[in-house]
């Protein structure tokens, strides 16, 4: 991409000329006030021989200071941004520039000597040059630097209509807002909001939970309290016509009080972006296109009421090491997989190879990234194939030699898979073993599998099939020890396909019931930009070394229950859960747990480098009993016997936890045999 270099020296254009010309007149005219303050009478009421000079001095050197200050302005580039926009950085390179100018002048005068008188005394006539007084210098400083900066701090203040704003009592049609958040946040949604009088609010003041804020005013309005104990307070005080949660980073439950507080009133609640859906937008568009923050704010999502603060990473620094490396993402065109799509492009890959049997999805995020989010064809890289074929697999690796692979191609989708167990496990475990060989044997760097939290003590055909993708990188791992595998776990992701959201807003959508099985029953949850970025994260994380295969876990907090997520959907929705919209409990579907776990009773949890990310320690299979396990169940699979499968897939992890036990009972018994006197021993081999 070509940019243009700008240069100090360039000549402005014109619409900036009028600003570089009030600059320097302001300089000239703090040059004379100076003067004219330093003395009592001014300096030219003065009639006295002795104040000649000084006349002299300003009328000689008035006009140096005048283009001076032109050149000194030109290449500190002050007038290159218009006042009403002046912010900090601004006002700091109006300090220098004064500064410059300044020292410039008083060197000048030193230097020059513009003025010069004669002296007389007794060791005859001495020439002596007249410099500037302290008192004017530091006027001249003071002066230039207060009028510089004032008029831009007017400009803006006319901008934003700042003078009436006293006067004004709210025009007709005006809908008034109360911002939650007195941060960076809330003052950049106040400044859009005074700026653009054509949006038509009118903030009535803040909520910040800081108690040192309490009773501030910023821009003239006031944070009126906390977002607990006042906030019920403060809505019945203020009578909003809408909130505005004007903090990115909030944690669910502060949402989830101020969207609970405000239902119950009636009154409409959005919300901010975070950080990472700023990041996405901001990539993904033209710079033509993209909003103001007033654009940007949307309505209050399921997502934002969680109860957690989300993981955010900085994906630059994560995914360095996939920046000039070949990329391939199975199932591409999936809810995860396009996602890893988007986000493994910003950091800079040399090659991206998205591959899924599905042609429509794949068609879609190959257009995405080319077309909205400006990745080179060259780049790019969509290929159709069936990750179970493993000789189509061996071409599609020797063409594109990937050093990286994220495997996400999977069915997610319990009740089919429990109505087709041939094609789950075919899918979900054969394809794996088959992708986790071809990568080892094509010498691939780093294996990620994107497994599930189901797949912990599986009790369904969709879970046991993801354990047994665990079980075949950890076979893999024994076999090829210059690649790294890792599997990633994680909840229901949220706005995925399939998901219980997107379900439970069709049938809101319908007008209910909402059906939930089962109200005890609890669920990890997790957006997708933490699922992606989790993934990202634990392939930089994978040791390999031919100890067994790393299993990432994030730490997604406490368990949701879904009947509450079910409510307060249909809150969101505007809706009353106990009235308009009915939650319908309708029973556990077969093999359906009540709360999902993390963890394998075999596993411990090890902390990682990695904040929140967990680290599944176990015993690794041998390579010998999972070959077994698969032999076994491929032939199941070629026989099609569905119930056979269905039932002994099932068993499988049950005897991984059986064959763990063994071995951890093994070691433990050479550890005490290793620590058991010599003489005992003797004594009982005797």
């Amino acid at each position: 991409m070509r940019r243009r270099l700008g240069s100090p020296a360039r000549f402005p254009q014109r619409n900036s000329l009028p600003r570089l010309a009030i600059d320097a007149a302001l300089v000239a005219l703090s040059y004379w006030l100076a003067f004219e303050l330093r003395f009592d009478n001014g300096l030219f009421g003065h009639y006295e021989r002795q104040f000649d000079r000084y006349a002299k001095l300003f009328d000689r050197t008035i006009w140096w200071v005048l283009l001076g200050s032109l050149l000194v302005l030109l290449v500190a580039r002050v007038h290159q941004r218009r006042w009403r926009y002046s912010g900090q950085r601004d006002y700091a390179a109006v300090a220098r520039a004064v500064v410059a100018i300044v020292l410039l002048t008083v060197v000048a005068v030193d230097v020059v000597r513009p003025v010069q008188i004669h002296r007389y005394g007794p060791s005859g006539a001495n020439t002596v040059a007249v410099g500037l007084p302290n008192g004017v210098v530091a006027l001249f400083f003071l002066l230039s630097l207060l009028l510089l900066v004032g008029v831009r701090v007017l400009a803006g203040s006319l901008y934003e209509r700042r003078p009436l704003e006293a006067l004004r009592s709210g025009a007709r049609g005006e809908r008034s807002v109360l911002i939650v958040g007195a941060g960076d946040g809330g003052r950049l949604v106040l400044r859009e909001i005074l700026r653009n009088r054509e949006l038509g609010l009118r903030p009535v003041g803040f909520l910040d939970d800081d108690p040192r804020k309490r009773g501030l005013r910023i821009e003239g309005v006031k944070v009126r309290g906390d977002t607990d104990e006042d906030l019920p307070h403060v809505l019945e005080q203020t009578t909003p016509d809408e909130v505005i949660i004007a903090i990115p980073s909030a944690p669910g439950t502060t949402r989830a009080r101020v969207v609970r507080a405000c239902r119950e009133r009636s009154v409409p609640v959005r919300t901010l972006p975070t950080v990472f859906e700023l990041l996405q937008d901001g990539a993904s568009s033209a710079p033509a296109s993209r909003g103001t923050i007033s654009r940007q704010v949307r309505e209050v999502r399921v997502e934002d009421v969680l109860g957690r603060e989300p993981v955010l990473m900085e994906l630059d620094r994560v995914g360095a090491y996939l920046a000039g490396e070949a990329v391939l993402v199975t199932g591409a065109g999936g809810s995860i997989g396009s996602e890893l799509c988007r986000q493994i492009a910003r950091v800079g890959p040399r090659r991206i190879v998205l591959l899924d049997h599905a042609e429509d999805n794949l068609f879609e995020i190959e257009r995405e990234l080319h077309e909205d989010r400006h990745v080179q064809p060259s780049v790019l890289a969509a290929v159709l194939a069936d990750c179970r074929e493993e000789e189509r697999m061996r071409e599609v690796l020797a063409e594109h030699r990937p050093t990286v692979i994220f495997h996400a191609a999977a069915y997610k989708h319990v009740g089919l898979m429990e109505s087709n167990p041939v094609e789950a496990v075919r899918n979900n475990a054969i394809a794996t073993r088959v992708m986790a060989h071809v990568a080892g044997e094509t010498g691939v760097g780093r294996f990620v599998l994107v497994s599930t939290d189901k797949a912990v003590a599986p009790a369904t055909v969709m879970g046991a099939s993801k354990a047994l993708a665990e079980f075949a990188l950890e076979a893999a791992t024994a076999r090829f020890h210059g690649t790294r595998y890792a599997a990633v776990r994680f909840g229901n992701v949220l706005g995925s396909s399939g998901s219980v959201v997107p379900i439970f807003r069709r049938q809101i959508e319908r007008g209910g019931p909402v059906t939930v099985t089962d109200e005890r029953m609890t669920r990890y949850f997790m957006t997708i930009p933490e699922a992606v970025q989790l993934i990202i994260r634990s392939g930089s994380l994978a040791s390999g070394g031919g100890a067994g295969a790393d299993v990432f876990v994030l730490d997604m907090g406490e368990p949701v229950r879904i009947v509450e997520l079910a409510r307060a959907m249909i809150e969101l929705s505007g809706l009353d859960p106990d009235r308009e919209v009915a939650v319908e409990i309708i029973g556990r579907r077969a093999g359906e747990k009540l709360h999902e776990e993390l963890f394998n009773r075999y596993e411990q949890p090890r902390p990682t480098a990695a904040e929140k990310i967990m680290l599944a320690e176990r015993e690794p299979l041998a390579p010998e009993t999972v070959e077994a396990m698969f032999d076994e169940i491929g032939l199941l699979v070629l026989e099609g016997d569905a119930a056979g499968l269905a039932a002994r897939v099932s068993e499988l992890s049950a005897v991984r936890a059986e064959l763990s036990e063994k071995v951890s009972g093994r070691d433990a018994a050479a550890e005490n045999r290793r620590d058991t006197p010599a003489a005992l021993v003797d004594s009982r081999d005797r």
